[in-house]
């Protein structure tokens, strides 16, 4: 019973983490990535589909993505999801090719990207004290109906506490690497 509840709030709590890094790997810095755009929504013979999968994307070099599509036809309504995106890139295609240029970024944007991150972070780190939240009712719950003894309750709380103060712990080393990486010149 115990060993559900902690493997369930395992689970949960490396969900927060892991939402949270792919999060992170949505923001743009300095460096091309193709996790940038690769999430990107493209017209597809009437379909809403992510850009990965309607075409290939790779890192020309530090600052340059290149989009292959898969199709011809496919080049322009590639370029307009790009444009549409709030990313502010600008594409430009050489024939069946579209190379996106990643713009610098100014002092003022590098600080308005740390202070998203850290607001996600922030999010991650609520996210995963809810899960605690939740666990430790759960536990209380089962030794208020007598199924466990209060000295197993205990440990399991500081269980689940070590546990919690590990994900936030990954949560804040996560966040202290991309802002070191974003406030790269």
């Amino acid at each position: 019973m115990l060993d559900d509840i902690k493997k369930d709030a395992r689970e949960r709590m490396t969900k927060c983490v892991q939402t949270f890094q792919s999060d992170m790997k949505k923001l743009r810095t300095g460096r091309a990535h193709p996790s940038l755009i690769e999430h990107l929504k493209v017209d597809y013979y009437g379909n809403d589909t992510p850009l990965n999968q309607v075409a290939n994307i790779a890192v020309e070099d530090g600052r340059t993505l290149v989009v292959s599509p898969w199709e011809k036809t496919m080049v322009q309504p590639i370029e307009k999801a790009i444009h549409k995106s709030d990313l502010g890139l600008n594409p430009m295609t050489a024939g069946t090719v579209i190379r996106i240029p990643m713009p610098a970024l100014t002092e003022e944007r590098r600080r308005d990207i740390t202070k998203v991150l850290r607001q996600d972070a922030e999010g991650a780190r609520v996210a995963v004290r809810n899960v605690r939240r939740d666990v430790m009712a759960a536990i209380k719950e089962l030794q208020k109906g007598k199924q466990i003894s209060q000295d197993d309750e205990k440990r399991a709380e500081a269980e689940i506490q070590k546990l919690t103060d590990k994900h936030i712990a990954d949560i804040e080393q996560a966040l202290q690497a991309k802002e070191k990486e974003v406030m790269q010149v």
